[in-house]
């Protein structure tokens, strides 16, 4: 059985500082380098206010980081990288990696966002978006750093029209931690509807969305658009598969491109990365809206938990249409596992789960 990823809680510190929490309930921050003396399951927050990114260390090395460029219509955590040093999410459009898809570029890390938010696309909203429909999309905008303390990371955002009306203010809470091979995102998102009543109307692109990495995809002989060494689009009629032998295993027991349009209270992606087995397992809280969570989980790298897109998942046998009158909110909670050196076992993963839902 995986051990327990306790969540440890620090000292509250100066912001501008190095942030850290030992899995042990040791604590300390520093205003210098990483320290010497640091383990490899402890936490440390580093915020860089003019990179627009807090990043998350465990021990010496990068787990992940939150970031809110300008240039992506929406915070996200990226990259996400195992305690063995293999990194699992996409790099393009961010940091084009050769032999990767260049295809939905707000594919980006790790992010929570929706498709139709009172008619507005926040989902799809990118770049590449022309000037004349961008009215059409939303843009969630970060507002700020409410606390950085141990291993969690509280931050405020706002779900924005094109004409900068809020729709929706946003609390978020992570809390990360590690022990020996995992390492854990525990994410709580706080929704609440600002003037007006809000309408998250049924929508297949949704919710908590992680685009992973190639070797984690699916197999596929389907053409596509890949990133060559130099980073440009090239058109492949006939895949390389090589190295690519990713597979979804749901709580149910259902796996590969079937588990779409599924309910599960957990999903993992395994695959196994220059003979490393690696693993991304999505857990779903009972207290969540339409739990157990639809899946909108892709063979090409999308990874997504959508619990409100109920009649587009389930082909119109459901249908939900959340809202949310003014001043009214919503929370959804998820917890993130990020396993390298071993498979888990469906059995394992469900005491991982157990210990969450408590």
């Amino acid at each position: 059985m995986i051990k327990r990823l306790f969540f440890s809680i620090g000292l509250a510190c100066m912001a501008g500082m190095v942030f850290s929490c030992g899995s042990n309930g040791d604590q300390k921050s520093e205003e210098g380098s990483m320290s010497d003396t640091m383990t490899k399951d402890e936490v440390k927050l580093v915020a860089n206010e003019a990179e627009k990114k807090v990043e998350v260390y465990m021990g010496d090395d990068l787990f992940t980081a939150y970031i809110y460029p300008d240039n992506i219509a929406k915070p996200v955590l990226y990259p996400i990288v195992t305690a063995s040093g293999k990194s699992l999410t996409r790099g393009f459009p961010l940091d084009p990696m050769p032999g990767e898809r260049v295809d939905h570029p707000h594919h980006v890390g790790i992010w929570l966002n929706y498709g139709d938010v009172n008619g507005l696309d926040f989902w799809n909203n990118s770049e590449a978006i022309s000037a004349e429909k961008k009215s059409e999309y939303g843009t969630i905008y970060h507002k700020g750093i409410k606390k950085m303390e141990g291993n969690t990371l509280v931050v405020e955002a706002e779900w924005k029209d094109i004409n900068g009306q809020v729709l929706l203010s946003e609390e978020t809470t992570y809390k990360f931690d590690s022990e020996g091979d995992s390492r854990n995102i525990y994410r709580e998102t706080k929704l609440t509807a600002q003037d007006k009543k809000v309408d998250f109307t049924d929508n297949k692109e949704g919710m908590l969305g992680i685009r992973v990495t190639r070797a984690m995809e699916l197999p596929s002989d389907k053409p596509a658009v890949f990133t060559d060494a130099a980073g440009n689009p090239t058109e492949v009629k006939e895949l390389n598969n090589d190295g690519v032998n990713g597979n979804y295993l749901s709580s149910e027991g259902i796996e590969g491109d079937d588990v779409w349009g599924t309910r599960g209270k957990w999903m993992e992606l395994y695959s196994n990365i220059d003979g490393d087995p690696v693993s991304i397992t999505v857990m779903d809280h009972p207290t969540n809206v339409g739990y157990p969570t639809y899946w909108h989980a892709r063979g090409y790298g999308l990874f997504a938990a959508n619990p409100l897109g109920q009649k587009a998942m389930s082909g119109g046998k459901e249908e939900l249409n959340y809202s949310l009158d003014p001043g009214q909110s919503v929370t959804f909670r998820y917890n993130i596992l990020v396993h390298s050196n071993s498979a888990l076992s469906a059995d394992q993963i469900n005491a991982k789960y157990a210990e969450f839902v408590k």
